[in-house]
């Protein structure tokens, strides 16, 4: 049967009413006797050749259809529906719907009034009835037709059982439930002012979200959609307004808790903090969900830590938060607040997002200012929920209670990973009309374990950011070598919580010939990542000092094994990650001796130096070189006198640059602290960090002050010889002289003896030119031989029968340390032995 649609001049009369259908009267024997118009038109047959002739002649007696050889019976007392297969006068089949209605009772005269009329119109007719009595007694749509004054002057079966009362006759639209009030926005505030407009334009308002308190309940609110449409007779005359009402409280609430949750999926967890994450947690559950919360937290848990699983009730908990809001946050993003670790105890804030402002069941419009207070231990019974909630990580509800002032209900959630638990969150309502039930569970749930991902997250990060600090410091030198011909001072500081750890690096290291070399430097990034590498780079450096390389040399040397290392992982994952590239680095070397300095950097800050005498601060002219890691670039060394006592200021760019800090101003402040170079060096640090950094950072600062010093010439003695095999006995007898003038006799001058007359013997025989010989008395007593050569030598095992190669081996096992340095002219062997104190 296709559905139709009634008209608007619809006549409510059925098809087999006596005034529309097709008439026939039957005798009690169901001959014709009479035949109406409307019959001749439905069948085809006239009057004359109908009547007299059995009812039964006419229906089509068509197998297997029961319908075609039913047939009316004669003296049927009450009125029945039939649907018959009736032969048309031209041969085609009808399906006719009948009614006999009973005329005589008596046996004589007309039996039977026999209504006819087309099946398919009747039974769209039917259908339609059966759906108007459906709607007035079984509908589950609330309907009431409103006059045009917009009284009450009908409602049906359902809006009664809702309403619980018929008490509506003359009510007008507002005055139906009580604290009614319109949800959905873009509309007037009054139902009355809604329906005069759709009296007004004749535009229907579909799907209206209206909220009150039903006659029948009316402790708690209700949602109901509601639909209005004007009314109006087959000539145009509005008659009224109709309203068609569903209860949708249980979908609106679970629309509100999914609401929730997407603002908590966008609100939580927006910073790696803890206590920011459990107030994020309470601005979006109060007051909607609940009109309390607090978040304990395992104490080892804010140290970064995960706790075994199991111990989780035999732990301290730690409370980070408790209230009933965070602070002040609006519908139009996150909540923002200090991020200061831990929350101060005045951060006070209003929640002001309700959701749509409804006065549903899970929440009241507005709650009270929450506070944070600093993380201290809170003790629960064991037979406390929040207890229970940890040792069975379940769910706990308490509750419900009632008194004057409303319901008390608390839900404690445990703040659980996989693998153990974090805390517990515990959830009250003290205020509300209804407990927390099983869809509020289901809800807490969903809210801390997402909460739990954030907190989990930001354990995490606690635990790198230590590991990585640890590391960095660990990585720097914990101490830095005493040295003749330096005096340092040093400081080192990291970026702050929300940077993160970094890169920079300082280092001293002791050279052969009492030389130092200095290098400060800094690795682009924070984090473990920034921290490896630094150690990397930095353990490069030193083995790459050790090699006595210039300081353009060391900085070539270092950029190729940056390069290398780059292309070796490109070849296996297609592409550079390398902490390394973009790394600065400052490398000099100063010689106590001449007082020369010699100094090269990569893209690196130049270093600022003090003039001991005048005071006056300069830069030294040195190229900048590329930043390491770009490969192919070359670098350049300068080399320059430092007088005694000159001061050296290297440091890493988080000294004199950052967010909203200008350079040069920053570069005119420390060159003002430096003017004050008589001071101690630990003293200048202190003032020059006081001055440049006097709060957080935003990236890490290194700083390494050098004071330098010059050797007295007494304590330094050096001799020309000529290239021939007989100074060797003048080199000895000159050595072992010196050695007894500085008052070093005994042992020190048979070795001393041994190892120039090792190494001259060397020098003779395998270079050419002029030989020096040099002694220099430090903290060790240091021989040198240089010469023109640059051919290293190397240390061997000689076999039994071999007439030499044992002098090197001599040496390296009779000095504290040996080894070759190359210069412009040739090369050094120096040989490092202990003075005793």
């Amino acid at each position: 049967m296709s559905a139709v649609y009634a008209a608007e001049d619809a006549d409510f009369r059925g098809p087999l009413d006596v005034t529309k259908a097709a008439t026939a009267v039957l005798d009690a024997d169901g001959t014709v006797v009479g035949w109406g118009p409307a019959a001749s038109a439905l069948l085809g047959y006239p009057p004359h050749e109908a009547v007299g002739r059995p009812i039964g002649s006419f229906i089509d007696d068509h197998p297997g259809d029961a319908a075609a050889t039913a047939t009316p019976l004669p003296g049927t007392a009450h009125a029945r529906r039939q649907v018959l297969r009736m032969r048309h006068r031209d041969g085609h089949v009808v399906r006719v719907a009948t009614t006999s209605l009973p005329l005589s009772h008596t046996g004589t005269g007309p039996a039977r009034l026999l209504s006819l009329a087309e099946a398919d119109e009747t039974e769209r007719w039917e259908a339609l009835q059966s759906m108007l009595r459906g709607l007035v007694d079984q509908s589950p749509i609330g309907l009431a037709i409103y006059g045009t004054d917009l009284r009450v002057v009908w409602t049906n079966r359902a809006l009664y059982l809702e309403m619980g009362t018929t008490q509506y006759a003359g009510l007008g639209p507002d005055e139906m439930v009580a604290d009614g009030e319109v949800l959905s926005e873009g509309y007037p505030a009054t139902l009355e002012e809604i329906m005069r407009r759709v009296i007004v334009t004749g535009e229907p308002v579909i799907e209206l979200h209206y909220s009150g308190r039903p006659p029948s309940d009316l402790e708690h609110d209700h949602v109901w959609s509601c639909s209005y449409y004007r009314l109006q007779d087959a000539h145009g005359t509005t008659l009224g307004v109709c309203e068609e009402s569903v209860d949708i409280t249980d979908r609106y609430l679970a629309q509100q808790r999914l609401d929730l949750l997407v603002r908590a999926g966008g609100r939580v967890g927006t910073s790696l903090d803890m206590t920011r994450t459990a107030q994020e947690l309470s601005t979006v559950a109060v007051p909607q969900f609940a009109d309390g919360i607090t978040v304990d937290l395992i104490d080892v848990v804010l140290e970064g830590e995960q706790p075994p699983p199991g111990t989780a009730t035999a732990r301290r908990l730690v409370r980070v938060w408790e209230g009933p809001a965070g602070p002040a946050a609006t519908d139009d993003g996150p909540r923002t607040a200090p991020d200061t670790g831990t929350a101060p105890d005045t951060g006070i804030g209003t929640a002001t997002d309700t959701g749509t402002g409804a006065r549903t069941s899970t929440g009241a419009r507005t709650g009270p200012p929450g506070r944070t207070t600093p993380p201290e231990p809170v003790v629960h019974p064991p037979d406390s929920l929040q207890a229970r909630c940890l040792a069975d990580r379940r769910p706990v509800l308490e509750g419900p209670t009632r008194t004057d002032s409303g319901v008390h209900s608390r839900l404690a959630v445990p703040l659980c990973t996989e693998v153990s638990p974090l805390g517990v969150v515990t959830f009250s309502r003290d205020s509300h009309p209804d407990p927390f039930e099983a869809a509020d569970l289901l809800v807490a749930e969903e809210l801390v374990a997402r909460a739990a991902v954030s907190m989990d997250n930001a354990r995490r990060f606690t635990r790198e950011h230590t590991a990585a600090l640890t590391l960095q410091r660990s990585l720097l030198p914990r101490y830095l070598p005493r040295l003749t011909g330096v005096d340092v001072a040093h400081r080192y500081l990291p970026a702050d919580s929300r940077a993160g750890v970094g890169g920079d690096w300082y280092d001293v290291i002791a050279l052969s010939g009492t030389r130092v070399g200095l290098v400060v430097g800094d690795v682009v990034g924070h984090g473990v990542r920034a921290a490896a590498t630094m150690g990397r780079i930095r353990t490069s450096v030193r083995a790459l000092a050790r090699l006595d390389l210039p300081p353009d040399e060391l900085l070539a040397r270092l950029d190729e094994v940056i390069t290398q290392d780059a292309h070796e992982q490109a070849a296996v994952q297609a592409e550079i990650d390398d902490a390394a590239f973009g790394v600065t680095c400052l490398y000099a070397v100063y010689d106590p001796v001449t007082g020369r300095c010699s100094m090269a950097r990569a893209g690196h800050p130049l270093p600022s130096v003090v003039d001991p005498v005048t005071g006056a601060v300069t830069h030294p002219d040195l190229p900048a070189g590329p930043p390491l890691g770009l490969g192919g670039l070359p670098f350049e060394s300068g080399e320059f006198t430092l007088p005694e006592g000159s001061v050296i200021a290297l440091f890493t760019d988080g000294l004199v640059q950052g967010r909203d800090r200008d350079r040069d101003a920053e570069l005119a402040a420390l060159h003002s602290v430096l003017a004050e170079h008589d001071r101690p060096l630990d003293d200048l640090c202190d003032r020059i960090v006081a001055t440049l950094l006097p709060g957080p950072v935003d990236d890490d600062a290194a700083l390494l002050l050098v004071r330098t010093r010059t050797l007295d010439s007494h304590e330094v003695a050096a001799w020309d010889l000529a290239d021939d095999p007989e100074v060797v006995g003048r080199a000895r007898s000159l050595a072992t002289g010196q050695v007894g003038a500085w008052g070093l006799d005994g042992d020190l001058s048979f070795t001393t003896e041994l190892v120039v007359s090792e190494l001259v013997t060397n020098a003779i025989r395998y270079a050419s030119g002029p030989i020096q010989l040099r002694l220099i008395r430090d903290r060790t007593l240091i021989c040198e031989v240089s010469d023109t050569g640059h051919t290293s030598p190397h240390l061997r095992r000689a076999g039994s029968e071999d007439e030499g190669g044992r002098g090197l081996f001599l040496v390296a096992q009779m000095t504290q340390q040996w080894g070759t340095r190359y210069t412009a002219t040739g090369k050094t062997i120096w040989a490092e032995q202990p003075i005793p104190l």
